[in-house]
This record gives C-alpha cells, structure tokens and sequence, in this order.
C-alpha cells in the first residue's frame, strides 16, 4: 500500500508540467484567442477611425491651411505673398476699427444669448412641467418652425417688420404714436439674432430638464420652499449644464452670425464675421482675412472655455 501512494504522488507530480492536473489547470487562465501578449483594439475605436480622420482632414485641415494664410503678406495686385510675418496679426491690435468691431460683436453676442436664457428658459420650464403630453409634441413642432427655415428667409421677414414703413411701425402709427427708426441699427440686430438663436435655447433647456425628477420639485415644496425658491434651490443647480451647453451653443452662433448684421444692421453697423468676408471676398486681402478669423475664434475659444470652468467649479460646489 505505502509503495503504491509514493508511486501515484510521482505520477502527479511528473504530471503538472504537461498541464494535465485538473487543478494546475483552473488556477492557471489560459490566454483569449487572438491574443499575442499585446491589447486588442476595441470594435469602437474601428467603427469611429473613419470619422476621426474625417474630421481631422475636413477641419482641422482647413484651419491650419488658413493660419499659414494669416501668416502671408498682402501685396496689391499679387493677392498674396508667401512669408512668415506677423504684420497680420500687428494691423488689427494696431488699428481700434477692428477693435472696435470686435467689441462691438463681443456685446452684440453677450446681450443677444443673455437674452434668449431669459427667454427660452420659461418656455422649456413649461413644455416640460405644464404641457400635456399631447401638446408637448406639438408645442416643441412650433418652436422648431423656424430652423426648417433658411436664414435670410427669416432676416428678410424681420426687414419687412422693422422697417420706417413696416408692419411695427404701421401699428405704432395706428395708435397715434410716432414711428420708431429699428432698422438699420443695433436694436435690429440683437431682436433678429435672438429670433435666430432662441430656438437652440429651447431645445436644449428642454432635454436638460426632461432629465429632472419632478419629484424633487414636490419635495422642496414639502418642505414649505415656494415656486422661486423651488426654481432657485432646486431645478437651476440641477439644469446648470444645460444652461452651459445652450449659452455657448447661442454665443458662438451669434459671434459668427453674418446674414443678420449685414441685412438688418445696415452698411454703417460692423461685426466681425461681415468684416472677415470684406476683406476676402471684396478687398481679396487674405492674409488679413485669415487673421481677423483666427482672432475671432480664439476671442469665442478662451470666453467659452473661460465660462466653461467657472460654471463647472460653481456646479461642483453646489453638487457637495
């Protein structure tokens, strides 16, 4: 019997190197098929290859091709020069029209999304406390009207209401009242940019605060808040990133906003986006074109980022 057990050990032990022990083999995982000692990509990343590289070719193409333009210089009658100079770049923090374009364009924007927060954020409070669930459909078909629409289609229905003769004046004349001169100034563009953008507001505040659980409404109210409080306390905290994604969507449209200010504000009002078009389609001096658009760009990047950090911080804070 002793002889036996010794010679079955043996036979274990001499056995464990070839991987045939029942045990050696469940504590030891065998490596995936495939696998060669390295990480397999996921199937994600092979779906969304082609994208990426199409995005990278179709825009960040482009605006390299366009930097290395800001960078020429400009000689008359040659369009274009190939250098390395930053005159470009000089010409604009040199001369305080284009400054003042910039500004005008920063305040434009400011007021005009301000505007359509203030505005879009009761009417997506509504569609999505209020509305029924039969008109909520048909409420948020009326407030996307207008986007099926083009953008000089609109702009040019804002011309016939805001003109010296136009219906707004027609019904301030009716009430005795003299007319009022909208067209062709800042006051004009800020009501056609909101109409533009108030849209985009909507909608995004809507989805945001589908997300919201009623019920924590009717908690606060438990609890003796009242509807501002309530509003205050409760829904803006939560709705934060929402009201951060849906101002610096309408931000930067309007920062870039060209059919508007050119229709509606008249040859005498100025934003950035008209005047980076003057200088490459009518003075065909690229070079400054290219870099009036990357100014423009890094002024919309660094607020937009800027805004993005604050609120961030302020909705960590509220979130402890």
């Amino acid at each position: 019997m002793v002889e036996q057990e010794h010679r079955a050990l043996s036979e274990a032990s001499v056995s464990a190197p070839g991987m045939s022990a029942p045990g050696l083999s469940e504590a030891l995982p065998l490596p995936a098929p495939g696998a060669r000692g390295g990480r397999r990509l996921s199937p994600a990343f092979g779906l969304s290859a082609p994208a990426t590289i199409f995005v990278l070719v179709a825009l960040i193409g482009p605006l390299l091709l366009m930097f290395r333009y800001s960078l020429n210089r400009f000689v008359p009658g040659q369009m274009m020069v190939e250098a390395l100079t930053l005159a470009n770049y000089q010409k604009f923090f040199a001369d305080s029209y284009y400054q003042e374009v910039l500004g005008t364009t920063l305040w434009v924007s400011a007021l005009s999304t301000a505007l359509c927060l203030v505005a879009g954020f009761p009417v997506a409070y509504f569609l999505v406390r209020q509305a029924s669930a039969a008109w909520k459909g048909r409420l948020l078909l009326l407030v996307i009207l207008p986007l099926l629409m083009g953008n000089a289609v609109r702009t040019a229905a804002w011309m016939v209401i805001l003109g010296d003769k136009g219906l707004f004046n027609a019904v301030v004349s009716a009430t005795g009242l003299s007319p009022v001169k909208l067209m062709y100034t800042p006051t004009a563009v800020v009501i056609g940019l909101v109409s533009v953008l108030l849209p985009f507001m909507i909608v995004t505040l809507q989805s945001v605060l589908e997300g919201i659980d009623a019920n924590l409404e009717a908690a606060a109210a438990s609890l003796g808040a009242g509807h501002l409080t309530t509003l205050w306390r409760v829904v803006l905290p939560l709705a934060l990133p929402g009201i951060l994604a849906g101002t610096m969507l309408c931000f930067i449209l309007s920062m870039n906003a060209y059919a508007t200010p050119v229709l509606i504000g008249g040859p005498s009002f100025h934003m950035m986006a008209p005047t980076v078009y003057q200088q490459v389609a009518k003075a065909m001096n690229w070079p400054f074109g290219a870099a009036l658009a990357f100014v423009l760009m890094a002024v919309t990047l660094v607020l937009t980022t800027t805004a993005n950090v604050l609120v961030q911080r302020r909705y960590r804070r509220w979130s402890e």
